[in-house]
């Protein structure tokens, strides 16, 4: 065995010491051309108040663990998780012998919008259901009802009753009016029934319009990348601060599969329609007192051919108006010689209306779409063609409920 001298101890000793010390201070600095600058430590991150198996995590555990994006998507998750719940519906259907029998139907997702136990999620979700079960995050299981349904937005309001001492965590509403494109944005639902999934992504577009069935078109949607599967319906889409900016209603797939093309209504529309639900269980709007129909190549030329003065072919045909309705008070004709086509009758000659408050309207989604914040009551411009002359009138709106029954 080799032995070394006392001297060369204490040169190995001192060298050892020499260099932790110099490691010691280089965790706190950077060099910068060329010279070494003491580098500020960041401000501890706090993921949750609650430490992690009883143990406190220092700040260097979070620096090593996290990165900033990674901890403000725990720290969404953790608050808001348990306030997503996962919807569950039982349809009633038809047996061999004509019998009515209740089966499992579909499920989604909803958010709890207040410590009572209101939900705000989907329609579609909740359409059609015999009963409704809502899933909370500790396991427990409460029957809902539906409070009030908007079709026309997809949107609905369910509620359960929660047991005394339950307290609900909700999901704060935030405002989807200055979104950006290009903002991040995270998804928390129940793809396939995975319960209370978080996925990320950003906002891909705004303001789309995404056309719902034959006459409704759900206008201003959030398009999303973050990934939205069957399940994730009626789910909130949150912005970095928790905060709920849009309703994740559907998504465009060749597959069924999520491809990176989600839409979401955005929740100042939820907002404003919400405490309607709640008190009416539907939403009023307003409605032009007249049957109209949906131009077409067919028909715009049969009435060119018949010497009808036709100088557009995009609005809608004004067949008949209500006697003593607005649409009559306002001046708008109807038409006065019938045309069977197919199955349908209706009445050509009448006035063309192509634009409602200076909105383009060449299909009857888009009069819905038009017309879709309006009141009883309230007032519009009305711009028809008759005869090749553009005139446009103030129209009072009456009760749509009483002329159009919803989906």
């Amino acid at each position: 065995m080799k032995l070394y001298s006392r001297r060369q101890v204490i040169i190995a000793v001192s060298a050892g010491l020499l260099a932790a010390l110099l490691l010691g201070f280089g965790a706190g600095m950077v060099i910068q051309n060329g010279t070494r600058k003491t580098a500020a430590l960041a401000e501890p991150v706090v993921i949750s108040e609650t430490p992690v198996s009883g143990q406190a995590l220092s700040t260097v555990d979070l620096q090593a663990e996290y990165t900033a994006d990674e901890s403000a998507n725990i720290s969404v998750y953790e608050r808001l998780n348990e306030a997503v719940v996962n919807i569950t519906t039982e349809v009633m259907a038809v047996n061999w012998f004509m019998e009515p029998v209740p089966q499992d139907g579909g499920s989604g997702s909803g958010s709890i919008i207040d410590a009572k136990g209101y939900i705000l999620t989907n329609n579609h979700v909740v359409k059609d259901a015999y009963k409704l079960f809502v899933n909370l995050a500790d396991g427990s299981r409460y029957e809902a009802k539906v409070v009030g349904t908007d079709p026309e937005n997809d949107l609905a309001v369910i509620k359960f009753d929660p047991p005394a001492g339950l307290k609900l965590r909700t999901v704060p509403f935030g405002d989807s009016s200055n979104l950006k494109v290009g903002q991040k944005v995270l998804a928390i639902g129940n793809p396939f029934g995975l319960e209370r999934t978080l996925t990320d992504g950003i906002v891909s577009g705004l303001g789309r319009p995404v056309q719902k069935d034959s006459t409704t078109v759900i206008r201003d949607m959030i398009q999303t990348d973050a990934s939205i599967n069957p399940g994730n319906s009626g789910g909130p889409l949150l912005n970095s601060r928790g905060e709920m900016i849009g309703i994740n209603t559907m998504i465009y797939s060749p597959s069924g599969g999520s491809v990176g093309v989600g839409f979401a209504v955005p929740v100042n529309t939820a907002k404003r329609i919400v405490p309607e639900l709640i008190r009416n269980g539907m939403v009023k709007r307003g409605w032009i007192e007249f049957e109209p129909v949906q131009l077409f190549a067919e028909l715009t030329d049969w009435m060119k051919q018949n010497g009808y003065a036709v100088t557009t072919d995009k609005g809608l045909l004004v067949s008949q108006v209500t006697k003593g309705g607005d649409a009559d008070r306002a001046g708008i004709r109807g038409g006065s010689t019938a045309v069977r086509y197919g199955r349908s009758v209706f009445y050509v000659g009448g006035d063309i209306i192509t634009a409602i408050d200076g909105m383009k309207v060449s299909t009857i989604a888009d009069l819905y779409s038009a017309l879709e914040d309006n009141k009883p009551g309230d007032r519009i411009k009305v711009e028809y063609v008759r005869n090749g002359k553009r005139t446009v009138v103030e129209v009072v709106l009456a009760d749509r409920s009483k002329y159009v029954t919803e989906q």
